[in-house]
């Protein structure tokens, strides 16, 4: 399994206070403090608006709807009945032509031991009906918005945080069809235009190779859960590269991931944790057993802690860190009203 860089974060603490107090307490000189500041907590804009250099570059699809089936349930989220342009929206669901978004939510265990999830079974008319957007419709490091925010920006009617690109420098990252990095570093997933997602390994391809494949958008994070719907080995030893504010992923914590079920049929699960009574989190075993469970054949882990949201109709379906507290992200994957 090639190395991983991610990264998680104390409850109650942003990611750029954690950076900063890091930087603080162990490095005393002065430039190597600006240098590090620099690195991990300054915007640093590439692209000032991705919107027109997507539509430049290739042409943007504009997305749809989406479809879903779900299983166990045990309660509903927000939301008001409505319907336009063809599309019917309930509280938890929403369907467009033969696109459908069902959301669910699931609760097991007691007391501390509580876990609380949400699951949203889509099915897609058409794989670009799955899309990308970032922060402040910019590219680069260290620029953050909410996940919510991100969504309405892009009349999202779901959305779930992506792969945090702009927390690290390398990783493969395509988005709508458009190339914006191109620095393998790591295990990928790959979502296709034909609806078929895999997980690679970024090291062995280039970016232009996958784009003329057919590759429509890409995350950078991982790892791997499920392997043939197995398991994958040797997820409980996966670490973090050695960036300030890293540290190791495991144990119980809030998660996201992307499971595939079928071409063009995906499951996306957020973990809410670090909230005794109501969700403790889950290990990283925990979270490919959770996918398995709901019938993924392949399963994927992306950014987690603070930054793990799910977005649906108008408003959050999860409860972040217990205190609906959402924190900034660089990216999401959503779909269009």
């Amino acid at each position: 399994m090639t190395p991983q860089q991610t990264r998680e974060r104390k409850p109650g603490r942003t990611r750029r206070a954690i950076i900063a107090g890091a930087v603080a307490l162990t490095l005393s000189a002065g430039g190597a403090t600006a240098w590090a500041l620099d690195r991990f907590v300054v915007q640093h804009v590439e692209i000032a608006d991705v919107s027109a250099y997507e539509a430049s570059q290739a042409g943007i699809s504009s997305g749809t709807s989406t479809n879903t089936s779900t299983g166990t349930s045990t309660g509903t989220v927000a939301g008001t009945a409505s319907g336009s342009g063809g599309a019917v929206t309930t509280d938890t669901s929403y369907v467009s032509g033969s696109s459908n978004i069902s959301i669910s939510t699931v609760t097991t265990g007691s007391g501390d031991d509580t876990v609380t999830y949400y699951v949203a079974d889509v099915v897609l008319d058409d794989a670009t009906t799955l899309q990308s957007a970032f922060a402040n419709d910019s590219f680069g490091e260290n620029i953050t918005e909410t996940t919510s925010a991100i969504a309405e920006a892009n009349s999202a009617v779901f959305a779930i945080n992506g792969d945090y690109y702009g927390f690290r420098d390398t990783g493969i990252v395509i988005r709508n069809g458009v190339v914006f990095r191109d620095e393998g570093a790591r295990q990928g997933l790959a979502f296709y235009r034909d609806g078929t997602v895999q997980v690679y390994d970024e090291t062995t391809t280039t970016a232009g190779q996958l784009v003329a494949e057919g590759v429509w958008n890409t995350l950078s994070f991982g790892p791997s859960l499920l392997d043939n719907g197995e398991v994958a080995e040797g997820i409980e030893d996966v670490e973090v590269d050695t960036n300030f504010g890293n540290h190791s992923i495991q144990g119980e914590q809030p998660r996201t991931a992307v499971g595939i079920i079928d071409d063009n049929h995906l499951v996306f699960v957020v973990v809410d944790g670090r909230s005794p009574g109501y969700s403790a989190g889950v290990t990283m075993t925990g979270l490919a057993g959770i996918m398995q469970g709901l019938g993924a054949t392949t399963a994927y882990n992306i950014d987690g802690g603070g930054s793990s949201t799910m977005y649906f109709n108008g408003g959050l379906v999860n409860n972040p860190l217990g205190g609906d507290r959402e924190r900034g992200t660089s990216d999401i994957l959503y779909i269009a009203q």
